[in-house]
């Protein structure tokens, strides 16, 4: 009897270990890309504020309003670089901790789809970065009126970067959604198309929030995450016809 009961929390307390020493793993990850990037923290700030820098007049510069600005926000920049690149690795660990008490059918969609919402998040940030970037801030230095000094605070501008770059991030994150509610049967490929035209005035719509108030560049938001939302209904007819298979 006592040795059954003290025998009980052992489960509970191996799990905590095998947690905090996963995510110790991913600190000390996090922490080691953080280091080796540190050195070029002002080269990371330069590429991320080249879009505007470029748009910018010939005299006129980024500026720091705030004392520390020049030291913390490259620091800050490259915190989010090393988390960002060390994303692979933190999901691996929590992708560790959690299969063991999956099913063999569960493991089998979870994975692909893990790996891609880290690919398809990493391809949001590099198309908020090489083309609404551009437009965006190409928009912003053109319609201030000639005789107003752009001189952008580096702070400010590292945060609205971030913000979008997270934005996009998350909005090429569609299919993936869509996969999900089709698998766990929220939702069918059929409703989804069904809803077609409300999803194609959200995405326009949501273009509209995030970039400047033109029609090509919310078209160049918009379409992109309307095709994903497509690639996701096809994927989710295919995976229910495996599916279907399978159980026959």
């Amino acid at each position: 009897m006592t040795d059954s009961a003290e025998d009980t929390p052992l489960p509970l307390i191996a799990h905590l270990t095998e947690l905090r020493d996963r995510l110790l793993r991913s600190i000390l990850a996090v922490l080691i890309v953080f280091i080796v990037l540190f050195p070029f923290a002002n080269d990371i700030y330069g590429f991320v504020s080249k879009p505007l820098r470029e748009l910018l007049p010939d005299n006129a510069t980024m500026i720091a309003t705030d004392v520390a600005s020049p030291f913390l926000t490259p620091f800050k920049l490259t915190l989010f670089t090393a988390l960002f690149i060390a994303i692979p690795y933190v999901l691996f660990q929590i992708w560790s901790f959690i299969a063991p008490g999956m099913y063999r059918q569960e493991k089998r969609f979870a994975l692909p789809v893990l790996a891609s919402s880290v690919l398809l998040f990493y391809f949001g940030a590099a198309f908020a970065y090489f083309v609404v970037f551009p437009l965006i801030f190409a928009f912003f230095t053109s319609v201030g009126p000639d005789d107003i000094a752009i001189m952008t605070d580096i702070n400010r501008y590292l945060d609205f970067v971030l913000k979008l770059f997270f934005a996009f991030g998350l909005a090429f994150e569609i299919p993936i959604a869509a996969l999900i509610a089709i698998w766990a049967g929220i939702t069918t490929p059929e409703d989804l198309g069904r809803k077609r035209p409300y999803i194609i005035v959200g995405c326009f719509v949501f273009g509209m929030l995030l970039t400047p108030p033109d029609v090509i560049s919310q078209a160049l938001l918009a379409i992109p995450m309307w095709l994903l939302f497509e690639a996701g209904v096809i994927a989710g007819r295919l995976l229910l016809k495996r599916k279907s298979q399978q159980e026959q």
